[in-house]
């Protein structure tokens, strides 16, 4: 062999040879190294794929008017958000049906909604879920009449306010009257709601009005105490709920408006469909579980016609549940989240998550990559042994001295090559040996050509 050294011992040869030996070898290293890491990088970026972004800083509600009991429980809703560091933009509506159709469709920005109940077959959608029944919506029937009205078929022939379309009142009083045989064909229907049908029918442009609002609205108090107007006891209330799931039958306690004057003078039936609070299904888990903490505290705390604690609840008559509302109701929020800020918990939970599946890549890797790590650098000593084989095979078939000058020239490249490439410490003996190796087939070399020629040994 002419040249100097081998192909293979030139590109191995980086350090002098009084310093080849080194604490690991960097190239090696970074040639395990870095697929690893590639590797460990594709995965990660896989799973953050799989798991939920963190939860947006602001989100959108849609309520009702600015007068009612929706817009006023998005306030409050906002409020609980406020202390989590996350914004709740509180949006007035038309109402119900509104609020279904805005939150349907994704750019509008909705992510939440409260929803009249009774109204969610006229906007179903498969992207919208419930996070449960928040709270009771009484209707309420205040009517002009000399004689006591206590079922609505007796309401033939009269002129009624409804509220206007689109509205969930005008919904629910629509699918009431139909079940009682009343329509346009036999009564007038207005579509004065609030204020305005209050008004027509203390001057007696109205002969009743249906009124879907908590007991604490203006109207109600005012409608209530009106010695012109009568309010309707549902004779039939139980009935309802029975061909009407999302009703549910309350009553109004004799002297509940006032203990004093005795408003009202008797114990009143009335049917109220639940509301609930529905979500787009993205809305991210957190801020889901955020907005069931919300209104356990705005509902829970019973009212008129509900005891404490009975509202929010986990049941929906009409829509599919989100994912977990039911275990959240039971389990409440995590433990991290009883004891952290909101946005520390969630990111954390995150990150345990992203933890569990990169420990079970990352614990394998750590045991097989310095296995590679020491095959490779093995690899590199096992070349010169098979060099020395190849080089004793050519002893046995050289019986002259001219064939015996190429394998004493191998074996001196051999040894100068193996003298200058980096050997990790911990690899001391695999070189140690490689190096007796050398000089046992030099021995070999030095005793055939000693036979030949003995002169020249």
């Amino acid at each position: 062999m002419s040249a100097p050294q081998s192909q293979y011992s030139a590109k191995r040869t980086r350090v002098l040879p009084s310093k080849n030996f080194v604490i690991w070898d960097t190239r090696e290293m970074l040639l395990v190294a870095i697929p690893a890491v590639f590797i460990l990088g594709l995965a990660l970026w896989f799973l953050l794929k799989l798991v939920h972004p963190g939860p947006p800083q602001t989100i959108t509600i849609a309520t009702g008017g600015t007068s009612g009991a929706y817009y006023r429980f998005g306030k409050q809703y906002a409020d609980v958000l406020a202390r989590s560091g996350v914004t709740l933009r509180v949006g007035s509506t038309s109402g119900s049906i509104e609020n279904l159709r805005l939150l349907a469709d994704p750019a509008s920005g909705v992510q939440i909604a409260l929803i009249q109940g009774g109204i969610a077959q006229s906007g179903r959608s498969q992207d919208i879920v419930s996070l449960g029944r928040a709270f009771v919506e009484p209707l309420w029937v205040f009517y002009r009449d000399s004689a006591t009205i206590d079922m609505l078929h007796l309401l033939k022939g009269r002129r009624i306010g409804i509220g206007p379309e689109g509205s969930g009142t005008r919904h629910l009083a629509m699918a009431l009257l139909k079940s009682n045989e009343v329509d346009e064909s036999n009564a007038t229907l207005s579509p004065l709601t609030g204020n305005a049908a209050a008004d027509a029918l203390k001057e007696g442009r109205l002969d009743a009005v249906f009124l879907a609002m908590a007991p604490e609205s203006p109207v109600v108090q005012s409608l209530v105490r009106e010695p012109s107007v009568k309010l309707m006891s549902f004779a039939q209330a139980e009935a309802y709920t029975r061909h009407m799931p999302y009703l549910k039958a309350v009553t109004l306690p004799r002297g509940a408006f006032d203990l004093v004057r005795n408003v009202p003078d008797r114990d009143v039936s009335l049917v109220a469909p639940v509301a609930a609070v529905v979500t787009r299904k993205d809305l991210h888990p957190a801020l889901a579980g955020l907005m069931i903490e919300a209104m356990r505290e705005v509902h829970g705390k019973g009212s008129l016609l509900h005891r404490f604690a009975e509202f929010p609840q986990p049941v929906d008559p009409e829509m599919e549940l989100g994912p977990d509302v039911e275990r959240y109701y039971k389990a409440g929020p995590s433990f991290l989240k009883r004891f952290l800020p909101f946005w520390l918990a969630t990111y954390i939970e995150r990150m345990i998550v992203l933890a569990v599946p990169v420990a079970g890549l990352l614990i394998p890797m750590i045991k097989v990559v310095p296995l590679i790590y020491r095959w490779r650098v093995k690899r590199r000593l096992l070349y010169w042994y098979s060099r020395l084989k190849v080089l004793e095979g050519q002893l046995a078939s050289a019986p002259t001295m001219m064939s015996l000058a190429a394998p004493r020239a191998e074996i001196e490249q051999i040894d100068q090559a193996v003298s200058l490439i980096p050997v990790p410490l911990g690899f001391s003996e695999e070189y140690y040996n490689l190096r007796s190796a050398i000089d046992l087939v030099r021995q070999r070399v030095l005793a055939q050509i000693g036979r030949i020629h003995p002169n020249l040994t």
